[in-house]
């Protein structure tokens, strides 16, 4: 089959170019200076960051026709390598994200070893494009609607490398942009920071204003033997010991932590505190505050490099964004808004579709020119749900959105904001697209008629939910299964309080099994292996340049089979020759057996595998 397909791509080339001769030479009288595409789907998403991604991925595995649109070159948004912000969420192991995330995460670890940044942004690439019903146009940004009454009918959008202009109809929008540019369709949205009053939100120091927090560009160091001094561009800024001469005292409340500029220690490599533009306008202001941050960060690393106490010994620059991650600009209104109380109490909401577990970390707008302090750090339950509601807008009917765009308050805003959990919302997002264009019904009605589909859906596809657990097949429940095996059906795919709730098998070993007094059709089988939640460096390193590969999770299978017994003898109806992903969704040709096992053949530590889920379908 692929030299089938390498014979297919050939010959289409040859025909383009034949195409091309035949059509001789271009000139204003007969060509386009600009070209005029129009398309359609399904599902639109606009921006194509971890929320886009997850949100057009969800979606199109559930059937759906998404066009994904993405303003610049590569996908990932400020996981990407253009910013490398750290991807983070909840704090401890046993809550971390799975779903698409650890999926890409996964395939990362595999393809990527030494965890390169642009091979990274292929992996996410590579699992946009694997799927048939996603068409991606990168290096594409919207730049207006078309409404249809209250509805968006379509998005006008321009490519910049293709000199192009698309027009793109659909039925339902969700926009993961971060900025909120389907604002255009007269969406409700706010941006700075509510009166404390307003939602009795008591870490609200000021508020009633326009200010957000700022953005950041990164450095990005590496080891080096050899010592030399930096240089910067003369435009940056030159810092001095007086710079940085100010208290830093530590809060003396539980639960509160003060932050400051982490100027002493390289080692740790996170320069988070570059930061500006809290003051000024993150959207309409970005060219000004990128060219401020690029004084900053040559600034600061000048001054690190050739400080006389050696504390820039054994580094080297090796990258600088040039790209600015932001942390908020606009959000948009849903029939719910996320508060701090909200996060504070756990999230109970009976719609909930996501999860998140950072502090409520609020960054001063003043930033990085602030003497003292420039964020605070409030603790939070170890995790806490965010509804459905918070995903799709008051008032234009057909808009859903995910990222840090979603419907919350600055201070909601502030622990929902980063990467692993705005990957959740854009899962959610996309499996709420899914149910609601199979039904017809708009996201409003999803959360009124449909929202237990929903996420019965994200369950099934590795997004544990707060406050519930997954519900295990039917004919998988109905099976016998030993005392040992039964713990793979209690829906809890993970570590959890303590508790393994998984088998550990040794290759070759037969003993996973469930079986039926008499025989069932069996077409298909959900299995989730342990990937380890614990590797944080899953979520990219932060030195470039090392020589130092990472290594599969030890525990996973790394090859699999699947066995049913007909007739009294076992058959093999799937196999898995080579495995690395968490979850796994398999099919085969429906057959009557009395009883499936799964048989792990090898594992990436060669030693004994871990499962947690094994369900038949």
């Amino acid at each position: 089959m692929k030299i089938v397909h390498r014979l297919l791509t050939v010959a289409l080339l040859a025909c383009l170019c034949m195409q091309a001769w035949a059509q001789g030479m271009l000139t204003e009288q007969n060509s386009k200076v600009v070209k005029d595409v129009e398309l359609e789907g399904d599902f639109i998403v606009a921006g194509g960051g971890l929320a886009g991604v997850c949100a057009a991925v969800s979606a199109a595995r559930h059937g759906i026709k998404v066009v994904l649109i993405q303003d610049r070159p590569v996908l990932g948004g400020n996981a990407s390598s253009e910013m490398r912000m750290g991807i983070v969420g909840v704090l401890k192991d046993q809550y971390q994200e799975a779903g698409i995330l650890e999926e890409m995460q996964l395939r990362n670890f595999y393809f990527n070893p030494l965890q390169r940044y642009t091979m990274w942004d292929d992996v996410i690439y590579s699992t946009v494009v694997s799927e048939p019903n996603i068409k991606l146009l990168l290096n594409t940004s919207v730049e207006d609607v078309v409404m249809d009454g209250e509805r968006i009918a379509a998005v006008k959008a321009w490519n910049t490398n293709a000199y192009t202009r698309y027009l793109v109809k659909g039925k339902l929008f969700a926009d993961c942009t971060g900025d909120g540019i389907l604002r255009l369709s007269g969406a409700k949205f706010r941006r700075g920071r509510e009166f404390p009053d307003e939602f009795g939100e008591s870490y609200m120091e000021k508020g009633g204003d326009s200010h957000t927090m700022g953005n950041s560009i990164l450095l990005q160091l590496r080891k080096t033997d050899e010592e030399h001094p930096f240089i910067a561009p003369e435009w940056a800024y030159h810092f001095t010991d007086a710079d940085f001469d100010y208290s830093t005292e530590k809060s003396t409340i539980p639960g509160v932590k003060f932050n400051y500029k982490r100027i002493y220690n390289p080692k740790d490599n996170n320069f988070w505190w570059i930061e500006f533009g809290g003051l000024y306008d993150t959207i309409f202001d970005a060219p000004d505050i990128q060219f401020e941050l690029k004084r900053i960060a040559y600034g600061i690393w000048e001054y690190i490099k050739n400080n006389p106490d050696g504390r820039g010994k054994g580094y080297e620059l090796d990258w600088i964004g040039s790209l600015p991650g932001k942390r908020e600009s606009t959000r948009f209104i849903g029939p719910h808004i996320l508060t701090q109380n909200d996060v504070l109490s756990g999230g109970h909401f009976e719609d909930v579709v996501a999860y998140g577990g950072w502090t409520l970390d609020d960054h001063d707008p003043e930033a990085f020119h602030k003497k003292g302090r420039i964020s605070v750090e409030y603790s939070t339950p170890d995790y806490f749900g965010i509804p459905f509601d918070c995903l799709y807008s008051v008032n234009v009917p057909n808009l859903m959105f995910a990222g840090r765009d979603i419907s919350c308050t600055h201070m909601g805003l502030s622990a929902t904001r980063v990467m692993a959990t705005t990957a959740l919302l854009g899962q959610a997002c996309g499996t709420g697209a899914a149910v609601a264009l199979s039904h017809g019904v708009t996201p409003a009605q999803v959360r009124a008629k449909y929202i237990t589909e929903v996420q019965d859906m994200l369950e099934d596809d590795d997004c544990m939910l707060p406050y519930r657990w997954r519900k295990p097949s039917a004919l998988t429940l109905s099976a016998q299964a030993s005392e040992i095996n039964d713990v793979l059906r209690n829906g809890i795919d993970r570590k959890w309080d303590g508790a393994d709730n998984g088998v550990w098998v040794d290759p070759g070993d037969t003993s996973v099994e469930y079986s039926w007094k008499k025989p069932v059709t069996v077409s298909g089988a959900r299995l989730v292996f342990d990937s380890m939640f614990k590797i944080r460096s899953k979520r990219m390193r932060k030195l470039e340049a090392t020589t130092e590969r990472v290594q599969m999770p030890w525990m996973m299978p790394k090859a699999y089979r699947i066995e049913a017994r007909t007739g009294g003898a076992w058959k093999t109806v799937y196999e898995c020759p080579l495995n690395y992903v968490r979850l796994n969704k398999v099919a085969f040709d429906p057959v009557q057996a009395d009883a499936v096992r799964v048989v792990v053949t090898d594992t990436w530590g060669g030693g004994k595998g871990h499962i947690f889920a094994f369900d038949v379908l």
